[in-house]
C-alpha cells in the first residue's frame, strides 16, 4: 500500500513539473517531446530507486533517484508557493496589454492601390519589369513603433520561463545546501533536564542520545565511525540509540554497524528498535543478536537499574508501536510494572507519540526519535500533525519527553532546517 501511494502521489508530481516546465515553456516541436521523454525517465527511476533500495541495491544505484526525489520536492513546493505571484503577474501584464491596444489610435482606412500602367516609367520597367505594379497604400504598413504587433504568447512565455527558471535554481541550491547538512558531521546538542523527584546523588548523570542512524545503501562505514567517534568524546554515562538503527538485514549492513562494539560509557550502551526494525526482511531479532556480540544491550519492554553514587535510576525501553503487526507491540506495563515508584524513570520509546501511554505508567522522562525534526523543511509542519513533539525538549501529560532530531538521513540525503543531531543530556535535581 505505501508503494503504491507512493508511485501515486509522484506520478502526479512530475504531470504536476511537465506542465509547468515543459508544457508552458516550449513551443510543439522536438525540444518539448524530448523534455517529455526527461520527464518520464526520471519518473521511472524514482519508482525504481525506491523498489530496489527495499531489494538491497548498493548505493551507485539509487543515489540518483533518491537525489532527484528531493530535486522534485523542492520544485513542487517553490512552483506552488509561486502560483499566486505568478497569477498576479499574469493579470497585470494582461491588463497593461489592454490598455496599450486601447491606447493606440485606429488606422486610417486603407486606400485602394494605385495601379501604374505598363510602360510608364522608364525606371519601373527596367527593375519590374512591363507588367502592371500594384503599389500598397500607405495605410497598410504597420506603424514601425506599433508593440501591439508582438504575439501576445510572448509575454506568457516569458512569465513561465522566468518563474520555471527561479523554481530550478531554488530547488538546486536547496538540495545542495541539505546534502552538504545531511552527510556533514552531526551537531552535538547539550540539553540540561529537571526531575523533580531525581536523587541528588543522579544529579549530573549524562545520557549521549542518538537515533535515527538508519545504516543503509546511501551510508558508507565511515558514517558510522564517525557517530562512534563523536558518541565517545562525550564521555557520557549512557549510550542511548533510540530506533531505526537499520535499513536492511544483517546480511546487507553488519560490515557497517561493527563500529557500534567501540562505543565507550560508564554503565553501558542500549538499544530500542524503531519502526525501520521492522521493515528488514528478517525482523528486528537478528539485529538484537548483532548488537549483542557488539556489546549494546536491546530493551524489549524491560527495563534496568542504572546505579550511580549509592542512588538508583531506571531504565525502561519499550518496543515500536510499528512491532504490533509482527506480534512485538510495545508493552508498557511489563516494561514499568513492579518498580520502585520512589525512583526516576527514564524511558526510551522511539515515538514522541508513545509518551501518551507513559504519562499513564509515571514516567519521568522520555527519550525519542523518529521525526528527524522533519528532516526537509516544510515537511515538519507535516510530521506535527502526527507526533506531539517535532524535536527538542517538551512536556506532554506531565511527562518530559525530548525528541532527538536522528544523526542519519532516511530517502533524500539531504536535510533542510532540521541537521543531524547527537545529544549530550544532563539530569538535573
Amino acid at each position: 500500500m505505501f508503494v503504491l501511494f507512493f508511485v501515486v502521489v509522484v506520478l502526479l508530481a512530475h504531470a504536476y513539473l511537465w506542465f509547468r516546465l515543459v508544457r508552458r515553456t516550449t513551443e510543439p516541436g522536438r525540444l518539448r517531446k524530448a523534455l517529455t521523454w526527461g520527464v518520464v525517465a526520471l519518473f521511472a527511476v524514482l519508482v525504481a530507486t525506491l523498489v530496489g533500495s527495499r531489494m538491497g541495491l548498493e548505493g551507485w544505484a539509487v543515489w540518483p533517484g533518491f537525489v532527484w526525489l528531493a530535486v522534485m520536492f523542492y520544485l513542487v513546493v517553490i512552483l506552488v508557493v509561486l502560483e499566486v505571484p505568478r497569477g498576479v503577474a499574469a493579470a497585470v501584464l494582461r491588463r497593461a496589454g489592454r490598455r496599450r491596444s486601447e491606447s493606440v489610435p485606429a488606422p486610417a482606412v486603407a486606400e485602394p492601390p494605385v495601379v501604374v500602367p505598363a510602360g510608364v516609367g522608364a525606371a519601373v520597367e527596367d527593375e519590374v519589369g512591363p507588367a502592371d505594379v500594384v503599389v500598397p497604400a500607405l495605410g497598410d504598413v504597420p506603424a514601425s513603433g506599433d508593440s501591439s504587433a508582438a504575439p501576445a504568447m510572448s509575454r506568457r512565455l516569458f512569465l513561465d520561463r522566468t518563474t520555471a527558471a527561479i523554481a530550478g535554481v531554488g530547488a538546486l541550491g536547496t538540495v545542495g545546501y541539505g546534502m552538504a547538512g545531511a552527510l556533514g558531521d552531526p551537531v552535538i546538542e547539550p540539553v540540561k533536564v529537571t526531575l523533580p523527584k531525581l536523587d541528588q546523588r543522579l544529579a549530573g548523570l549524562r545520557f549521549a542520545v542518538v537515533s535515527d542512524i538508519h545504516l543503509g545503501p546511501l551510508t558508507g562505514i565511515g558514517h558510522t565511525e564517525r557517530i562512534v567517534r563523536m558518541i565517545n568524546g562525550l564521555e557520557a554515562d549512557v549510550v542511548a540509540i533510540v530506533g531505526d538503527l537499520v535499513d536492511g538485514s544483517v546480511a546487507q549492513l553488519g560490515a557497517l554497524a561493527r563500529p557500534l562494539q567501540h562505543l565507550e560509557s560508564r554503565y553501558g550502551a542500549y538499544f530500542v528498535t524503531g519502526n525501520h526494525e521492522y521493515f528488514t526482511a528478517e525482523g528486528p531479532g537478528e539485529w538484537v543478536e548483532e548488537l549483542a556480540e557488539l556489546g549494546v544491550r536491546s530493551l524489549r519492554n524491560e527495563r534496568v537499574e542504572i546505579r550511580h553514587q549509592g542512588a538508583v535510576l531506571d531504565l525502561a525501553g519499550v518496543n515500536d508501536v510499528g512491532g504490533a503487526a509482527a506480534g512485538e507491540s510495545p508493552d508498557f506495563a511489563k516494561a514499568l510494572g513492579g518498580r520502585d515508584q520512589s525512583r526516576s524513570t527514564v524511558l526510551l520509546a522511539h515515538q514522541p507519540i508513545q509518551v501518551k501511554e507513559a504519562a499513564r505508567h509515571g514516567v519521568d522522562l522520555q527519550l525519542s526519535g523518529h521525526t528527524h525534526g522533519g528532516q526537509i523543511a516544510p515537511f515538519n509542519l507535516v510530521v506535527g500533525l502526527q507526533q506531539p513533539v517535532v524535536s527538542g525538549l517538551a512536556t506532554v501529560d506531565g511527562v518530559q519527553v525530548y525528541v532527538t532530531r536522528g544523526a542519519g538521513f532516511w530517502g533524500p540525503p539531504v536535510r533542510v532546517g532540521a541537521p543531524p543531531e547527537i545529544t549530550i543530556l544532563e539530569l538535573r535535581g
